[in-house]
């Protein structure tokens, strides 16, 4: 018995129950995860499981059902299970359900991996973390923390159309952080990132971040921000590094180009979206400079893939171009409904959970500067480094975000530290104001983006490089 015939039985339990249209997912997916605190180990997790998963069409409504039991038997009866559900749902007048023409596809794909992080011996990485922590330790910070994570997901994918798909993907990435503890105040500083940085790589993308090299610095900036002047309150010129940026694209464009938030389907954890259709392809929202991609093919990003979980092949588009609102995130039902002709976003996180449309890799492309370039063509404002907090309405619109580390601006020079930085903004006004961006485009990648009930975790890329705003309301928490 072999993982397609188990995939192959779900679909054809639930044809045979009555379903118009069904496909299948089974999948193993192996995590591990391991956490140090000043110098010493204090947590790893490792964990190992697979199921089959399971989607019904039946008239309007789709039916959903999963089991941890890899047979055909359980299969089978899964996809009966399925089908049953979507015809219950079915029984309730709806508008019909229909799904965008799809290309089955016969393939294999695998995400490039170069040192298996599976088989890295658990004292190489237990040494990095506590190597790190114990030297941000010394360096003077009262608290160091560090950890790494990795994911090996094998899925084999059929629908009843012809798709018989199966993907490996590999995921890791690292974290680090600092905190000082003063009179009143708590500072932090982060490498490489406040949630650290991940790719669909193998241990080499770790290697390459090199913890260890940055581990003196984090530390003595986290102290130097306890002393450090406040964010000045004001409009100004604001530059924006470029994992803030990418934050910032997750949380006001990402999940705002969500087809089935815009449509109403979805409103659950992250709301809905400030989006209407009626306006795709003449919306400004943003400057020129402003051209976002959704491209699941970028190597080693991590939101790559080489097939999403409905079996569409990976393809790029533009979501905005020169700051025109031109394109979603969407699956096939989504996006019929919509009358487009293109998905391709549709993932779970898991054989136990329902597909959904999910951000892939969602970034800016490239401008025409680099950073320095942005400095000093700015005679005052304030750069702002490393999320540190967020908030944003429910509709993607408004937003506050703080920074771990702010820099005075002034005469094209980078020059004191300025503690607790914040801006707030509304979204196509602030992406408006976006007038130099750098060509230092990095695809950062977030591990942990939630959605739906239950509760899914996605894994996003962000392509972003250091970008300039005008007119940003900064400082605003004090």
């Amino acid at each position: 018995m072999t993982e397609f015939e188990v995939a192959e039985a779900a679909v054809q339990g639930a044809l045979d129950a009555g379903a118009r249209y069904a496909d299948a997912r089974v999948m193993h997916r192996r995590h591990e995860a391991m956490h140090a605190r000043n110098g010493e180990v204090e947590q790893l997790h490792q964990s190992e499981d697979s199921g089959v998963g399971v989607r019904a069409l039946v008239g309007s409504s789709w039916g959903f059902f999963a089991v941890p039991e890899p047979t055909t038997a359980g299969a089978r009866a899964a996809g009966r299970r399925a089908a049953a559900i979507a015809a219950a749902g079915a029984a309730v007048a709806g508008p019909p359900t229909d799904l965008t023409p799809g290309t089955p596809a016969v393939a294999s794909w695998a995400s490039a991996c170069e040192v298996d992080p599976l088989e890295v011996p658990l004292s190489t990485k237990g040494d990095l973390l506590v190597g790190v922590t114990a030297a941000m330790r010394r360096a003077g910070a009262d608290l160091a923390t560090a950890l790494y994570e990795v994911w090996d997901t094998a899925k084999w994918f059929v629908s009843s159309e012809g798709h018989r798909i199966d993907q490996r993907i590999r995921e890791c990435g690292a974290a680090m952080s600092a905190t000082a503890i003063g009179e009143g105040e708590t500072q932090i500083r982060s490498y490489p990132g406040a949630r650290g940085d991940f790719r669909t790589a193998g241990w080499e993308f770790v290697d390459a971040l090199d913890l260890p090299a940055h581990a003196d610095r984090v530390a003595a900036e986290a102290r130097a921000l306890l002393t450090a002047p406040a964010c000045p309150a004001g409009e100004t010129t604001l530059i924006l590094g470029g994992e803030q940026l990418a934050l910032q694209i997750h949380e006001s464009v990402g999940h705002a180009i969500e087809l089935d938030r815009i449509l109403g389907w979805e409103a659950a954890f992250a709301g809905t979206s400030w989006l209407d259709l009626a306006k795709l392809g003449n919306l400004r929202y943003g400057s020129p400079l402003m051209n976002i991609t959704i491209d699941p093919t970028i190597p080693g990003a991590l939101g790559s893939f080489g097939f999403d979980d409905e079996g569409t092949a990976a393809a790029a588009r533009y979501a905005v171009r020169e700051g025109v609102w031109t394109g979603v995130l969407a699956g096939r039902d989504s996006a019929a409904a919509a009358g487009l002709d293109y998905a391709g976003s549709v993932r779970a996180d898991g054989w136990a959970r329902l597909p959904m449309v999910r951000m892939t890799n969602v970034g800016l492309e490239p401008g025409p500067h680099t950073l320095d370039e942005i400095i000093a063509a700015t005679d005052d404002g304030v750069l702002m480094e490393t999320n540190r907090s967020w908030s944003i309405d429910d509709r993607r619109l408004n937003f506050q975000f703080g920074c771990e580390v702010g820099y005075e601006i002034r005469n094209g020079r980078r020059g004191r530290l300025l503690r607790n930085p914040t801006y707030t903004g509304i979204g196509p006004v602030f992406w408006g104001s976006m007038d130099m961006l750098s060509s230092e485009t990095v695809p950062y990648g977030t591990p942990n983006c939630g959605k739906g009930q239950p509760g899914q975790i996605g894994h996003t890329g962000h392509p972003a490089a250091p970008a300039r705003f005008r007119n940003v309301r900064v400082g605003v928490s004090g």
